[in-house]
């Protein structure tokens, strides 16, 4: 008796997405790459841009311009492409410190890895802003990076420690605090939630 032939299917192999499936996307999405893999995302709703928009008003005049007595040793960008070794990411608010970076390339896509990230977290895009998006940025070496969420009114401060993020803090709801990188600004959280 002959034992019956085992048909050999091989492995399927997925083709690794592209910056041609980023712009494909439809214009309620933002698309970024990471390790080959498209993530579509919903536009931000209004607590996530709200949260978002106002960090960055509160960080901008004293820490990119320089004004009210702060340091202007920041540049400061919301909703940047960032090009990083391969895989595209557009983190809610990012800095680059002028001592390091004294001007951004006028391009798509800026491939100078930020030294400080802020993403506001929301239901869609939580576990991937704290695991891939995170990952990305540790082995960039960006070196702090603000976690938000304006559903529970929180900030979690992580600081670049031997590759990996250590959690400095997390604060909630009202408090007045001093947060790296930006530890010079008393900033009040309560300015962030409202409208």
């Amino acid at each position: 008796m002959s034992l019956p032939h085992r048909l050999f299917v091989p492995p399927m192999t997925l083709k690794p997405a592209t910056y041609a499936d980023l712009e494909a996307l439809p214009d309620d999405k933002i698309g970024e790459l990471i390790g080959g893999v498209l993530y579509a995302s919903p536009r931000p709703t209004d607590p996530h841009s709200r949260v978002a928009s106002n960090l960055h008003g509160e960080l901008y005049s004293p820490f990119h311009r320089g004004r009210g007595g702060g340091p202007g040793e920041w540049i400061l960008r919301f909703e940047p492409e960032l090009h990083l070794g391969g895989d595209v990411l557009v983190p809610d608010v990012t800095g680059w410190r002028r001592e390091r970076v004294p001007a951004l390339p006028a391009v798509v896509g800026i491939p100078v890895a930020p030294d400080w990230v802020c993403e506001a977290l929301s239901p869609s895009t939580a576990a991937l802003d704290r695991d891939r998006k995170m990952t990305v940025y540790a082995r960039e070496g960006v070196r702090h990076v603000w976690l938000i969420d304006p559903r529970p009114r929180t900030l979690e401060v992580f600081r670049l420690e031997g590759g990996h993020y250590l959690r400095l803090a997390t604060w909630k709801g009202e408090a007045t605090v001093r947060a790296e990188p930006f530890d010079a600004l008393a900033l009040e959280l309560h300015r962030l939630w409202e409208d």
